[in-house]
């Protein structure tokens, strides 16, 4: 009964760390105003940070497992995957300027299909034909979300936009830092995947604070300034990223990436539910029928092998 609990447990992860997301971009999106695109990509580290570090001490004190020390291979994907990341951060919000907050996420999550992709050829992980008829359903399902208005010229016209090229630039940048994580928590086998995840949450949330934090003083540093103003919103824009980060991490420590991208989509219904109710933003019927396409992608990962 245990080992088939385990085997499911980074299901509610993942869902978990696609709801942590959906409110660290809801937060991310306010503070852009203030800080811009870049100041408000940076307060997701730098804030997120101590967090990271807390839990790495909260789960290496629970299960009596040491930290182990960062190896080469670790410390390759793991920074390129954080930078990797920065680019898919600021990319993001910077689509969600361009149109409204649910498409620019929604533009961002066709990673699916890329990181399917790349985790075959980087990393050798399984794609059965199952997996990828979901990915691609779940896949249609984002396409049509995106959409602002009814009819398919509408809907090519929006992909063909310079927001939606942004998101497609973001989803791609976020697949290879998809990538990139799984094989630096990989590289720390046998290290259990609780332990291996949050030893390189915190390496990879460090390493952003110094890059990004470091870009920024030297070249604006009035934004920093103003994010340590902003350290409301910005905290709980860091404490939910390294929430989700977290999630993210173990679970794709756990199970291969198109599965945990995949099942990560739920972020798309969570984002519609505060769009709705916090920015006031509609959709389309097209975009209704993406989301139940999504769904069954969803339903079609879970439970095809």
């Amino acid at each position: 009964m245990s080992a088939t609990l385990a085997s499911w447990t980074w299901i509610p992860i993942t869902i978990w760390a696609a709801f942590a997301q959906t409110l660290r971009n809801a937060a991310q999106r306010h503070l852009t105003a203030a800080l811009g695109t870049l100041g408000a990509t940076l307060v997701r580290f730098l804030y997120g940070l101590p967090f990271a570090v807390l839990w790495l001490l909260l789960v290496t004190e629970a299960t009596g497992v040491a930290a182990p020390a960062l190896n080469l291979s670790a410390l390759l994907w793991g920074g390129f995957a954080a930078a990797a990341q920065i680019a898919a951060t600021a990319l993001l919000l910077r689509a969600m300027e361009e149109r409204n907050f649910t498409l620019g996420v929604a533009w961002s999550k066709t990673e699916i299909v890329q990181v399917a992709v790349f985790a075959l050829a980087l990393l050798g992980d399984p794609l059965t034909l199952g997996i990828a008829l979901s990915v691609l359903f779940a896949t249609i399902g984002v396409v049509l979300s995106s959409a602002k208005s009814a009819g398919w010229r509408a809907l090519l016209s929006d992909w063909t936009s310079r927001a939606a090229l942004i998101g497609l630039a973001s989803g791609a940048a976020f697949a290879v830092a998809t990538v990139g994580y799984r094989g630096a928590a990989l590289a720390l086998l046998p290290t259990p995947p609780l332990i291996a995840a949050a030893v390189v949450l915190v390496y990879a949330q460090a390493l952003q604070t110094l890059l990004l934090g470091g870009w920024l003083l030297l070249r604006e540093r009035k934004v920093i300034a103003s994010a340590f103003r902003e350290w409301r919103t910005s905290g709980l824009a860091g404490f939910m990223g390294a929430a989700a980060s977290a999630g993210w991490f173990t679970a794709m420590a756990m199970e291969p990436v198109a599965r945990v991208r995949t099942i990560g989509l739920v972020e798309v219904l969570f984002t519609y539910l505060v769009s709705l109710r916090l920015f006031k933003e509609r959709l389309t019927a097209m975009e209704t029928a993406g989301l139940v396409l999504v769904v069954l992608g969803m339903i079609g990962v879970i439970n095809l092998r």
